[in-house]
């Protein structure tokens, strides 16, 4: 099979380094060398996360965090912030968990802001916020720092975050935000294969836990953090991708924090200035995931088509998102992915413009 490029907004491109950590060979989960590589990785995450609270590494996907978050939070009734596909998804799931929720909606392409998030929980009696930081759907990266600080104003309401697009990809200081529940997919900004989940979880939050009743087993906090405590996980988790996540995070370190994350907003700026002039954002200008771009299809150019072109380049890019495909299309400029190769994949879309 051909490999093509992704500038998906995941799973994204991984780079050798990263791939070849997967072909390490395997080693018992109860074992003493898999109790260094997980404690390791969830160490670093915690530094990556700028938090002293536990980081579990769960084996699933981020929609499985999200059911996770609320099983384990919500006793009330919820508040979910639906901005975009993503968030409204947690509204779905909350629901479907049988517990009470409303939904605050804004606009497809505009953020959240603090003031709405203020009135809304003054008119209710909520005990969780839910809030996705960049919502992949639509490019918007959520004002979290004002939303947590708001939401700390209601000592009692707890605020959990999906940072699915966002984690690795722009700073996310966990103590200092405030979050009770903080999570992402590794296949995003990362760079890494997906099956894990990085899932900062405070011990306010397994307070409130061990309270609740009907969380299920495997999606009870309470017994991944007994395992956690041992630096082992709940079940047989997925080792080969906890190898690759580890090495990752040596070569983010390595990078440096502040390094990794200028070069993703300078891939940002670059993808925008070329939209600009092409096309137009979607996304409200003050509040742009620096992990992706959603671009408005002003020019009415099939997305399809586009892709097919860059097929033959090696590359793929994303359509827009469920009731957005074809009337907008999406580049992301996220993990191991460097400046250069964004401008070339640019360069390639000019030449589709010029054909068509």
């Amino acid at each position: 099979m051909t490999h093509r490029k992704l500038f998906l907004p995941g799973p994204t491109e991984v780079d050798d380094r990263t791939l070849a950590a997967m072909a390490t060979p395997m080693i018992g989960h109860r074992s003493s060398e898999f109790r260094e590589l997980y404690r390791s990785t969830s160490e670093k995450l915690q530094e990556l996360l700028e938090t002293s609270s536990s980081v579990f590494v769960l084996t699933g996907s981020a929609t499985m965090a999200m059911e996770m978050a609320v099983r384990n939070a919500c006793q009330v009734r919820c508040l979910n912030l639906v901005c975009g596909a993503f968030s409204q998804r947690w509204h779905e799931i909350t629901r479907a968990c049988g517990i009470e929720a409303d939904r605050l909606d804004v606009d497809w392409g505009r953020a959240h802001t603090p003031e709405e998030v203020r009135r809304a929980l003054g008119e209710s009696t909520y005990d969780c916020v839910t809030v996705v930081y960049s919502e992949t759907s639509t490019g918007i990266l959520n004002p979290l720092e004002a939303i947590a600080e708001t939401v700390r104003e209601f000592p009692d309401t707890f605020l959990l975050v999906d940072a699915v697009s966002a984690m690795g990809g722009t700073k996310i200081s966990g103590d200092f935000l405030g979050v009770d529940v903080l999570f992402a997919g590794v296949q995003k900004a990362f760079g890494v294969p997906p099956g894990i989940v990085p899932c900062l979880v405070t011990p306010r939050l397994l307070e409130r836990s061990s309270a609740i009743a009907d969380k299920g087993y495997f999606l009870d906090f309470e017994v991944h953090a007994k395992a956690h405590s041992k630096w082992q996980t709940l079940s047989t988790p997925a080792i080969s991708q906890l190898y690759a996540l580890n090495v990752r995070l040596d070569q983010i370190f390595e990078e440096g924090l502040e390094a990794v994350y200028q070069r993703h907003q300078d891939m940002a700026n670059i993808t925008r200035t070329w939209a600009r002039e092409r096309f137009e954002l979607f996304t409200d200008p003050d509040y742009l995931s620096p992990t992706l771009t959603v671009i408005r299809n002003t020019r009415g150019i099939s997305v399809a088509g586009l892709n097919e072109y860059l097929a033959g380049k090696g590359v793929v890019l994303a359509n827009g998102y469920g009731s957005l495909k074809e009337k907008t299309f999406r580049i992301s400029h996220m993990g191991s992915v460097q400046p250069e190769e964004v401008e070339e994949l640019l360069g390639w879309i000019d030449e589709f413009l010029e054909k068509n």
